[in-house]
């Protein structure tokens, strides 16, 4: 089933249930009111028939000459119909229209029971074809009410009664058919907006689903997601237009990650085929003739540096094809910048260039959320560029500090530094500088790339200022962690931080 037969069909069933709904509202509203009025003409007559009535000492008489009486003169059963009974149900006056139906109104009708209070309260019943009302006289409650007259005003044959019962009816049939005509009104008015709904919105589903269904046949279309191909406008500045918008911004992505795939995997290649075909190389030179001990020593060392070489693009490749799957993120723990770069700054004192390494910070707890084997690589790998990249005797300054909710690892060397549009490139994997090539600078250009993912992996970011020949500044930025009280360790990192300045003061006083 087609989204715009879906649609179609819920709203058809909602404006289904609506129009249906209205219709019995208004049928019931109508029903209400109409025998309402029913009940209020009976009402009415029964007033007019009850003020006929003279009540008396010694009776209740009707009196009907002495009171004219219009109801029931005119014929047809949308009039009212009327009569006056004594207490065994003997008839004493009616109507003059029951005469021309007379089999029709029900003479002998009863109510089951009579009210109480008041005892001459009005009784509605439905007996087939007829609405009836009726009203039950006691001369003894009337009295007491108040309603009679001590003597009797009139000639002394008057029949009097001590419970007269007066009835009225009318015929429902006018409003039955009136009922009728309005619930045949109802329902073809109903059907009629349901049947032109139906087709003016079958047809208006499809014209304003129409843009969906071309930017579906343009996604079937696309050979290759993302490469050049997009969806195309609908035009319609709605929903349906967010969609190509957020659509057409993923397939840019993915062409972005395919053509970096693309690029990685060619360099990957190409940097793994160099150390192979140098390993290779070196065992059939060694294999073709026999060889004094000296020149197999050689060779292995050789091999041995080629194959470390190896090991270490093999382990950064695997750590950013995990980074690029979004792999689980390094299990971390809050570590003390502060107290921690000085405990590494130990693994260098054994560095050719040990004595141009500064470092500088705070005497109070930098923390931060990391894992310590990840963050000594991202330093190890800063430090390693600064120093490559700087000539001896050129100070590397490693600097911590914080800013409001932010911590800063910063590493600043005075090599060669990096042109403007280098700092951009220079995270790419297996980038190098045009400079670092001339200057025969040994690298495979995956260091700062591990260095990017992993500070993104912490949720923190890397950036780089650079001026060519004046050096170049690595400022790694964490998240902060809220203050913690200082670790039994501390004073031994300050300890240690004041042996490797002194230890550095020495070497340079040498």
């Amino acid at each position: 089933m087609s989204l715009a037969t879906r649609v179609s069909a819920f709203f058809l069933a909602a404006l289904g249930i609506t129009l249906l709904g209205f219709s019995v509202v208004l049928y019931a509203l109508a029903d209400h009111h109409l025998h309402r009025q029913l009940d209020d003409r009976l009402e009415s007559a029964l007033a007019t028939l009850e003020a006929a009535v003279d009540v008396e000492h010694d009776g209740l008489e009707w009196e009907p000459t002495e009171r004219r009486l219009t109801l029931g003169l005119e014929p047809g059963v949308e009039q009212v119909h009327w009569s006056v009974q004594d207490e065994h149900g003997h008839m004493i006056d009616h109507s003059a229209n029951i005469g021309h139906d007379s089999g029709h109104f029900p003479m002998s009708w009863k109510p089951n029971r009579w009210p109480t209070q008041p005892t001459d309260g009005t009784v509605f019943d439905a007996n087939p074809g007829w609405r009836l009302a009726a009203r039950r006289l006691l001369l003894e409650d009337l009295l007491q009410h108040g309603r009679g007259h001590p003597e009797d005003d009139g000639p002394e044959d008057d029949i009097e009664y001590p419970i007269l019962v007066i009835t009225a009816g009318i015929s429902p049939t006018p409003v039955e058919a009136s009922l009728n005509q309005l619930g045949l009104t109802l329902a073809g008015l109903s059907a009629s907006l349901w049947l032109v709904a139906a087709m003016l919105g079958r047809k208006l589903c499809r014209h304003a689903l129409a843009p969906l269904g071309a930017m579906a046949s343009a996604a079937r279309g696309m050979i290759v997601a993302g490469h050049g191909e997009f969806l195309p406008a609908p035009g319609t500045r709605d929903e349906l237009d967010d969609l190509r918008v957020a659509f057409n911004e993923l397939l840019a992505r993915l062409h972005e990650t395919h053509e970096r795939q693309k690029r990685f995997t060619g360099d990957a290649s190409h940097q793994l085929r160099t150390p192979l075909a140098g390993l290779l190389s070196l065992v059939e030179v060694i294999r073709r003739r026999p060889r004094p001990t000296a020149e197999y020593e050689q060779t292995l060392d050789q091999v041995h540096q080629e194959t470390l070489r190896l090991s270490q693009i093999v382990e950064s490749l695997l750590f950013l094809a995990r980074a690029e799957a979004d792999a689980e993120s390094p299990k971390a723990e809050v570590v003390d910048l502060a107290a921690w770069v000085p405990a590494q700054m130990t693994r260098w004192m054994d560095h050719p260039r040990a004595a141009d390494i500064r470092e500088e910070g705070p005497n109070n707890p930098l923390p931060i959320l990391a894992q310590p084997s990840l963050l000594a690589q991202m330093l190890e790998n800063l430090l390693d560029n600064a120093l490559k990249y700087s000539e001896p005797g050129d100070p590397v300054l490693i600097r911590t500090w914080r800013e409001s909710d932010a911590v800063f690892l910063a590493v600043e060397d005075r090599g060669v530094g990096l042109a403007e549009d280098e700092r951009e490139k220079v995270f790419d994997p297996f980038y190098r500088s045009p400079q670092a090539r001339r200057m025969g600078r040994t690298g495979v250009g995956l260091g700062l790339s591990m260095v990017k993912r992993i500070s993104l992996a912490f949720g923190g970011s890397i950036d780089v200022e650079s001026t060519p020949g004046r050096g170049s500044r690595f400022v790694l930025r964490f998240p902060a962690r809220p203050d913690l009280p200082a670790p039994p360790e501390s004073e031994k990192a300050r300890s240690l931080r004041n042996q490797i300045e002194a230890e550095t003061i020495a070497a340079r006083a040498s």
